[in-house]
């Protein structure tokens, strides 16, 4: 399968590049965010907050007017991760992603899922592999008993996730320069911990500005409080594409 970079060329328009996490505790919020975005954002994000407050029909309400990233980074055995993809596949996504940690037998399997589940003569949803958390430094994986630097972690995920057929990555962006080296052009990096300038870390640790996300190799980037949260929605994400195409 291919991803959206490799679909359309590469991706130059910034509202192609950029998506709003509408992590929030019910789905009517999530509406009135999406509703103050609408035009200006092409992607929405629906990780676990909102999936388990609202269900389906999170992603049903979203994706008239915009594609959804289903973020709930399945981690199981391969049936059960394989049953989650075609369910997801089912549902409408346009991008859901597995963790690589699951081992190549189950990446393979959710490759293989969104497939088979993908309706006659419509495309399957990009299936991609969460590598690192953008929470995690090098202090959080000696405490789960990983070795390595983030960095030489996150590398070899992205190495075992493009081996087992999967379009691209989830990873931080300061390890967005090395796993674009090591797995060339047509893998999708998709990068969350985005701070823009002014904007506190919250809790994440590995985090980079947008232009400096792009510059560095990042196709996509995801952006939750930073606009969410902010004043005015819309203006902030307005910047972010502004951050973005400057970068290009």
């Amino acid at each position: 399968m291919k991803h959206a970079a490799s679909e359309a060329g590469p991706l130059r328009d910034p509202r192609d590049r950029l998506i709003i996490a509408l992590d929030t505790p019910s789905l009517d919020e999530a509406r009135e965010i999406a509703g103050r975005l609408h035009g200006a954002v092409r992607w929405f994000k629906v990780g676990p907050q909102l999936f388990t407050a609202s269900g389906p029909a999170a992603v049903t309400a979203l994706r008239g007017s915009a594609r959804v990233f289903l973020d709930l980074k399945f981690h199981d055995i391969p049936a059960t991760v394989a049953g989650a993809v075609a369910a997801a596949t089912r549902l409408g996504v346009d991008l859901l992603n597995v963790h690589a940690l699951g081992g190549r037998p189950m990446l393979t399997a959710a490759r293989d899922a969104a497939e088979r589940a993908a309706s006659a003569g419509s495309r399957p949803p990009m299936v991609i592999a969460v590598t690192l958390l953008t929470s995690g430094d090098s202090s959080a994986m000696r405490d789960a008993g990983i070795s390595g630097t983030p960095e030489g972690v996150a590398l070899r995920l992205a190495k075992l996730a493009q081996a087992a057929g999967l379009q691209g990555v989830v990873a931080s962006p300061l390890d967005a320069a090395a796993i674009r080296s090591a797995c060339g052009p047509g893998f999708l990096i998709v990068c969350p911990g985005i701070r823009p300038a002014g904007a506190g870390q919250d809790d994440q640790r590995r985090v980079l500005a947008p232009r400096e996300a792009i510059a560095a190799g990042a196709d996509m980037l995801v952006v939750g409080r930073p606009v969410t949260r902010a004043p005015d929605p819309r203006r902030a994400a307005e910047e972010v594409l502004r951050e973005i195409a400057l970068a290009e």
